[in-house]
């Protein structure tokens, strides 16, 4: 990468890029599930009196926020699965970590293996999925009818129409930074995201995505350290459907969220989204954990459980996406280059440079 000053200006362009394009994809999200209403009428579950007042007494402010953000006892926090207390513990704890040094490295040691462990836990707990979305499925089928299928139809499209527009939004904002030429890299990430499509997996696209950046003038520096950070802090299909179901659980369950609840869902699903890539159904878990901080039934999930497969295929699509516009983006940013049709002066090539291949070959033979 070069020098710390490099990779310094590289991570702060791309902190940028990443924290707009993830207020930009929940916010749509959240625009779009209240503008279409997908969960109204459903009347899912006759929710208690006390959870809503409990959601609706308190105003939004920013005091209140943060009171809430800060916890009094890591412990009490895990206990109450209060999952925004524990990503600020984290923070705080992973600083503190950083700063000790080698210190500390013992304490960073027992948690990488306590995730690797928790994975593994989460990974087998997933192998009984199916069984469980069908007996769930079946029972919602027997208790409300075949309505309730016609409505998840619903729901699908309209997350479809929402990640439609978000790839309509992120293309023309990529546009107007690297220019027209942004076409012949859309036409070249087809192929990675056709096989994140297929697969349920931005990850599996990891290569080809890598792949089709340097070919399209990208740097190997630049691709190389923007995708991997894409991958925990760019998923923007994720987000988009997190803030999405979120809500669409909320309306099928009768609750009402006010703007100043949905302000601090924003903020919520901006720290809890993050490193989502590699967690089996890691947008359930987030959204889980969301609807628990506003009181929602999280028996609420069982109407996703059915839907999210064929929702996770666009989800992924979209993240692959996003992360190559990302990558090219600050490639721009950094006076890179990508032919016709793009923003920006090509670099003067040296003499040497500008030497045909076969000269090149001939002289080193020679």
């Amino acid at each position: 990468m070069g020098d710390a000053k490099t990779l310094g200006r590289i991570f702060s362009k791309t902190f940028f890029l990443f924290i707009c394009a993830s207020l930009l994809s929940i916010a749509l999200g959240l625009v779009i599930v209240n503008m279409f209403q997908p969960g109204a009428g459903i009347n899912f579950v006759a929710h208690d009196a006390g959870a809503v007042a409990a959601v609706q007494s308190e105003p939004f402010t920013l005091k209140v926020f943060i009171s809430h953000a800060v916890p009094t006892s890591i412990i009490d926090a895990m206990a109450r699965n209060e999952i925004l207390q524990i990503v600020v513990f984290s923070i705080f704890l992973g600083c503190s970590l950083a700063a000790v040094g080698e210190k500390g490295a013992a304490i960073v040691k027992v948690l990488d293996s306590l995730v690797h462990v928790m994975l593994k836990l989460t990974g087998y707990v997933m192998l009984f999925a199916p069984l469980t979305v069908f007996a769930a499925i079946s029972g919602l089928i027997a208790e409300r009818g075949l309505g309730v299928m016609v409505s998840a139809g619903i729901f699908m499209g309209e997350f479809y129409l929402t990640l439609g527009m978000l790839w309509a939004i992120l293309i023309g904002l990529s546009t107007m930074i690297v220019g027209p030429c942004i076409s012949r890299l859309t036409k070249a990430i087809f192929e990675p995201a056709l096989l994140a499509f297929t697969t349920s997996s931005s990850e599996a696209a990891f290569p080809g995505t890598l792949d089709k950046l340097e070919k399209f003038g990208v740097s190997s520096k630049i691709a190389s350290f923007v995708l991997p950070i894409g991958y925990s802090f760019n998923l923007v299909g994720s987000m988009a459907y997190c803030s999405f179901a979120t809500v669409f659980i909320a309306q099928a369950c009768n609750i009402e969220l006010s703007m100043g609840e949905q302000i601090t869902m924003l903020l919520i699903l901006m720290l809890t989204s993050k490193g989502m890539a590699g967690v089996p159904r890691a947008s359930m878990v987030v959204i889980a954990a969301t609807l628990n901080q506003f009181n929602i039934p999280e028996a609420g999930l069982i109407l996703l459980m059915g839907v999210d497969p064929f929702l996770d295929m666009g989800r992924s699509a979209t993240n692959v996406m996003s992360n190559a516009m990302g990558a090219a983006i600050v490639g721009r940013w950094e006076g890179e280059h990508f032919g016709a049709g793009c923003r920006g002066k090509a670099p003067v090539k040296t003499p040497e440079q500008e030497r045909p291949a076969t000269e090149h070959s001939e002289v080193a033979m020679s």
